[in-house]
């Protein structure tokens, strides 16, 4: 099969590779001309415009945006739209409102598939899970694609109609939050309770058989390990927790539908308070909250002092 992927960040860049390494063409593009000649060297063709990738694709076109929620994924549409016909698909793969999908989904002239993406970078070489909305012949035409982008074939599947691959993703966030927030308030309690205790080897000990075990107690256990000075167990790392949309979608849409989510909620409200703390010690678990964003996405850790 061959893939037209616009977007090479950390997340398109895997998508690439993940597609090329499955024996599958690739024709990337990028407005960063050094993303794209990385991509190229990898085994894609390269592409100067979207104009241009969508020209170089044969036949019917399977076309993955993985590039940030909001104008730039109408943007790249816009420059689609002359090149596509109702044989044609196109997936966002990036953290798209879901109505916002429902509203491409009706307006693009192709078959649309919203494709909510978890597992980050640190997750490229297992593969990610993918959570699809749309039509069911234009997700079963990419399977493939899927199948070599997610860790394989239980890796993805189609939740439903248009939107509701962005819907099931933005709970998954969600969820995410309180997990995040849960950990830190557990550890926060250890560091400060009646023992002094190596919290690297509470986690490790927990990862091992406990039913708290997972990938975000992994990240902990790395958060600990390589980020632990004497007297800190969190070292440099501030007390400040970026992001939060998809986490006030989900409360947004908890309070439409008259759904109690409070430990969402109020894992969201943690991360808007950190960031009015000031460039004090703080707390830790809004710090541990910070360093786990590294662990499975990369996104830069808030640091103390800077």
């Amino acid at each position: 099969m061959q893939l037209g992927v616009v977007g090479l960040g950390r997340m398109g860049r895997i998508v690439v590779d993940r597609v090329l390494d499955a024996g599958h063409d690739v024709v990337a593009f990028d407005l960063d001309d050094e993303a794209v000649a990385a991509a190229s060297d990898a085994g894609a063709t390269p592409a100067d415009s979207v104009t241009d990738l969508a020209e170089r694709l044969d036949g019917d076109g399977r076309i993955w945006l993985m590039v940030p929620a909001g104008e730039p994924v109408d943007a790249a549409l816009d420059d689609l739209e002359p090149h596509l016909s109702g044989d044609d698909v196109v997936v966002d793969g990036g953290n798209s409102h879901f109505e916002d999908s429902v509203r491409r989904a009706e307006s693009t002239a192709a078959a649309y598939l919203d494709c909510g993406t978890s597992g980050g970078p640190a997750g490229a070489e297992l593969g990610f899970s993918l959570m699809v909305g749309g039509p069911a012949w234009a997700y079963e035409e990419l399977t493939p694609v899927f199948d070599a982008v997610a860790t394989g074939p239980e890796g993805h599947d189609r939740m439903g109609p248009s939107g509701s691959g962005h819907y099931v993703k933005m709970v998954h966030n969600g969820v995410e939050y309180a997990l995040m927030q849960t950990y830190g308030e557990g550890f926060e309690l250890l560091a400060n309770g009646r023992y002094d205790l190596d919290l690297e080897s509470v986690a490790r000990t927990w990862n091992n058989g406990a039913v708290v075990r997972s990938w975000l107690l992994e990240l902990c256990e790395e958060a600990f390990r390589e980020e632990g000075t004497d007297g800190d167990e969190l070292g440099t790392v501030a007390d400040h927790v970026a992001g939060g949309s998809t986490g006030t979608w989900t409360v947004q849409e908890a309070l439409e539908r008259e759904v109690p989510v409070p430990l969402i909620y109020q894992a969201l409200v943690e991360r808007f308070g950190s960031r009015a703390t000031g460039d004090g010690p703080g707390r830790f678990s809004r710090r541990l909250a910070n360093r786990l964003r590294y662990g499975f996405g990369r996104h830069e850790v808030a640091r103390r002092g800077e």
